[in-house]
């Protein structure tokens, strides 16, 4: 990691969940759900792209817990800053329930 690298990390951080595609030039790439929340619980992430399917859904998780984890802390956890969410799934039926979580966080953040 070049130094240019750890201060996207520090100041501009952007996570990329996804077990397969190439992490795009300025995102932090992340492989589980596990290592997303725990960026997430770390870091202040300023934006956040999630795949749903990363392999295995009992053993590894999808990157639906990791929406359902920021969900949970954007109704219970007044400290909590929601970064910009995307979805970058390619399978249909995932997408649609990760745009409804989606959308509840957003009309949360905006009664808020």
């Amino acid at each position: 990691m070049r130094l240019v690298d750890y201060l996207i990390v520090y100041e501009d951080m952007k996570i990329y969940l996804d077990d397969k595609r190439k992490t795009p030039v300025g995102y932090v790439g992340v492989k589980t759900p596990k290592q997303a929340i725990n960026m997430l619980k770390k870091y202040d992430v300023k934006e956040i792209s999630l795949d749903h399917d990363l392999g295995d859904d009992e053993k590894i998780g999808t990157g639906n817990d990791v929406l359902l984890w920021i969900e949970k802390q954007v109704f219970t956890n007044k400290k909590f800053k929601c970064p910009e969410i995307k979805i970058h799934t390619a399978n249909p039926s995932a997408r649609k329930k990760m745009e409804l979580g989606l959308r509840s966080i957003k009309r949360k953040l905006r009664w808020s």
